[in-house]
């Protein structure tokens, strides 16, 4: 073959090699996720960094409430999502029962809390990474009307009822409670009963508790409702009594900390409440007007775990580009872009307190930053019929004057069906 032909059929084969580099598509990472509106807009802000900088595309599919089903579907069909939200940590141990999830390299959550390392492993193995978080147990109040009256931070839960009893000795209502939320209503009251059970149980009862290894009428279970109805049910406690507690939504019910006077004192909630506080009394400001406690121990040997619920993702496939996604959501860089926008407490002990719009939300960070014992909202770990049914109504009944063994053994029967199924 002449020459110059070889030279001709090297160089068409440099242009189809050039011509295939050129088209070729960037690495993608699929991601589901149950968020909308501002959540979804939050955490496209949130990867948009990671995107520019390593030319990794993320394909982002909003899959809504319905994410647990379709997630279960597609991984028994062999097509689950490179990446997911994980609505429970529930729903991330039942895929890495089943093999489902890759393991991660530990050394991408180095600057997380032991706490939340724990609860994303499974079996020694790392599956799921924290984003972000809210924390449920604390107490609002308004420090200008406790310095007034001379109130003190409860440390322990008896003094907590000595000054709900003093309050109620200067003819105020300690309490505000709202349970109401729509077709949600209850599920204020099943954090109460939560945040308790942890303090009187301890958390490797609670754990059991959630897995319905123990049952709902257990004594440890009966007792964490009693101590819920000392002031729930205790009209003399309660802003606007039992009716109130029952028929005020959870997001208006602290605004009577600062009516003049105020119409309670005491306000135990998740820290995502101050977004509800800011939209009804815009002028007060954190730290001076409004302030946080953690809600106190009642049993000292359990000491004071923290309650909350978080933003878990996982992944299903194992590619370069995924595991480069991860350890970039694990990122302080990736959480302050996802706290900023969305009010929430980052995971990364790196984050600075000035990320933080105000002085609680960084107070709040800090709580959960140096948590020793964090356990996930139990309500959110159980099936649906249990969790965000019969749990929610037995609260509503129970606050409502029915009798608790009658409530529990309701409670009980769907949880007997439900783990079953």
């Amino acid at each position: 073959m002449p020459k110059i032909c070889h030279i001709i059929i090297a160089w068409t084969l440099l242009e189809i090699f050039a011509a295939g580099l050129g088209n070729a598509r960037p690495a993608e990472v699929h991601t589901a996720v149950l968020w909308g509106g501002k959540e979804l807009d939050a955490f496209k802000a949130m990867i948009a960094p990671f995107e520019a900088e390593t030319g990794i595309e993320v394909i982002v599919e909003s899959v809504g409430r319905d994410l647990p089903t379709v997630l279960v579907t597609r991984f028994h069909a062999g097509n689950p999502p490179d990446v997911a939200a994980m609505p429970s940590p529930g729903l991330m141990r039942q895929f890495a029962a089943e093999k489902g999830l890759i393991a991660l390299d530990e050394s991408i959550v180095a600057d997380h809390p032991r706490a939340f390392v724990d609860l994303g492993k499974v079996d020694g193995r790392l599956c799921g990474i924290f984003i972000g978080a809210d924390l449920k147990s604390l107490v609002w109040y308004n420090p200008r009307e406790f310095a007034a009256r001379g109130f003190q931070i409860p440390a322990t839960w008896s003094e907590l009822i000595a000054l709900s009893d003093h309050i109620v000795g200067q003819s105020g209502k300690p309490w505000c409670i709202g349970l109401e939320s729509g077709a949600a209503s209850g599920w204020p009251g099943t954090d109460w009963i939560e945040d308790i059970m942890l303090r009187t149980a301890g958390p490797d009862i609670y754990d059991k508790w959630v897995n319905h290894e123990i049952e709902w009428i257990d004594d440890r279970v009966y007792r964490a409702w009693e101590y819920f109805g000392t002031i729930a049910r205790n009209n003399e406690y309660v802003f606007g009594g039992t009716t109130g507690a029952l028929s005020i939504h959870f997001g208006d019910s602290p605004a009577a900390m600062f009516t003049d006077p105020p119409g309670c004192y005491l306000h135990r909630q998740a820290s995502f409440v101050q977004s509800f506080i800011k939209h009804a009394k815009p002028g007060l400001e954190p730290g001076r007007d409004v302030d946080i406690f953690v809600f106190p121990p009642i049993d000292p040997k359990h000491r004071n775990p923290l309650l909350g619920s978080g933003d878990l993702m996982s992944a299903f496939n194992d590619r370069p580009e995924i595991r480069q996604m991860m350890r970039y959501l694990a990122s302080a860089e990736a959480q302050k872009i996802w706290i900023a926008r969305l009010g929430k407490l980052g995971v990364n002990i790196q984050i600075r307190p000035s990320v933080y719009p105000d002085r609680v939300t960084a107070k709040a960070a800090d709580i959960l930053r140096t948590a020793k014992c964090f356990r996930f909202d139990a309500s959110d770990l159980m099936p649906a019929a249990v969790g965000s049914g019969t749990f929610w109504r037995g609260v509503l009944d129970y606050v409502n004057g029915k009798r608790l063994d009658r409530v529990l053994e309701y409670i009980e029967k769907s949880a007997d069906d439900a783990y079953r199924n």
